[in-house]
């Protein structure tokens, strides 16, 4: 029967090995180009003490089941590297059983690298209380340690601490998205807390912002609460939205919408929107430079008022609020992470009293003059000017 020896000096006879040297010129090659892939297959542990430039960890032992997500086209160049040589060389020969047709195994391993004096990255890591927090994300290969940290990273901006931003921002903190911008120049209401979550009996009266801030530092210290109590417009739309990676719309008025669409088409940034009514509600991404429309594209003009009155008008079941909030949770959570199918070209649909879900596909409008193919940035307008002449318009 063969040894263990034996069965590497077959291994290594049938597969391609690359020096250390050779791997150090690929790495530090300008651009992108042909530059291939770079694979450590060691144990967490091991990659916690330092990695190569730009490497994907995914240890040996779950390659076969999670390789085809990491690196789906086959024919991408890989370079494998673990310790020594030996695990590498043998995960070689498994991607090429597998399919993959430029795979090269790295001779000597991490363990040559680091004695070659070539530059190691010494990767960022979750404190022991952090790995307990979000244990349950740890688990999950599309979260993992590094999906965690990249969330901590993340600035997220929430329009309103109402029914749609209240419960987005419990989950978000509890996710441990590290910054949490709320704009809101409201204070808490009675009438709130049969849906805004966030807040309590005994703030009555208080801004909502910080009654949310006190209520997230309870929840979670590793968030910082940023609180923007003041109304939005057009004087300072742009210069918070540009210090956050994603916004979510939580608001129920047609104005601010449309503020908010065109600030975040004009910056580049996602909008996470969400709406509720009595027993309905929705939620979809606006964001045109992933391809799919923005709001104006699927509201060229805002519905008379009677066509869409706000919950203080019309009602909401409490509960609602609390649905759509956390798909728009979700949604900011699957961008952040660059992971599943985010709602971007997609209007999700929820019908409480028939416990039904509907999906409705939404499409970029070419002639839209905020993100159609010729848009020129005009400046933005005076959207309450703006929604009371159609109103005006419509009635005439």
């Amino acid at each position: 029967m063969p040894t263990g020896k034996d069965l590497l000096k077959a291994v290594r006879a049938e597969i391609r090995e690359i020096k250390v040297a050779d791997v150090k010129r690929v790495v530090d090659a300008p651009g992108n180009g042909e530059k291939p892939i770079i694979l450590d297959v060691r144990e967490g542990e091991e990659v916690a003490e330092g990695h190569l430039p730009g490497a994907i960890a995914l240890p040996r032992g779950f390659l076969e089941l999670r390789i085809e997500s990491k690196i789906p086209d086959k024919s991408t160049p890989v370079v494998v590297y673990c310790a020594g040589g030996n695990r590498s060389a043998f995960a070689a020969r498994t991607l090429e059983e597998m399919g993959y047709g430029d795979v090269q195994s790295m001779a000597g391993g991490f363990g040559k690298w680091v004695e070659a004096g070539y530059a190691v990255v010494k990767p960022r890591s979750l404190t022991q209380l952090q790995k307990q927090r979000y244990s349950r994300h740890l688990l999950i290969p599309e979260v993992g340690e590094a999906g965690q940290l990249k969330l901590l990273d993340a600035k997220v901006l929430l329009i309103g601490a109402g029914g749609l931003g209240a419960p987005a921002a419990l989950y978000l903190a509890a996710a441990g998205v590290g910054t949490l911008g709320i704009v809101d120049n409201d204070v808490v209401d009675m009438s709130n807390l049969q849906r805004q979550v966030i807040h309590t009996n005994d703030r009555v009266g208080k801004p909502k912002v910080e009654s949310a801030r006190a209520t997230i530092a309870g929840l979670n210290p590793d968030v910082n609460v940023v609180a923007h109590e003041l109304r939005l417009d057009v004087s300072n739309a742009v210069d918070i939205f540009s210090k956050y990676d994603v916004i979510l719309d939580g608001t129920d008025n047609f104005a601010t919408r449309y503020l908010i669409n065109d600030v975040c088409v004009h910056l580049g940034k996602p909008n996470v929107h969400g709406s509720v009514y009595r027993f309905e509600g929705q939620a979809t991404v606006f964001a045109p430079k992933k391809g799919g429309p923005c709001y104006r594209c699927l509201y060229p003009l805002p519905p008379p008022p009677e066509l869409a009155p706000s919950c203080a008008d019309a009602g909401v079941l409490g509960i609602l609020p609390g649905i759509v909030g956390l798909l728009q949770s979700t949604e900011v959570v699957k961008l952040i992470l660059s992971a599943g199918n985010p709602l971007v070209g997609r209007l999700v649909m929820y019908d409480a009293l028939k416990g039904t879900f509907r999906e409705m596909r939404l499409q970029r409008d070419p002639d839209c003059p905020m993100c159609g193919d010729r848009a020129v940035f005009k400046g933005f307008e005076v959207y309450e000017q703006f929604c009371s002449d159609t109103f005006r318009a419509a009635a005439g």
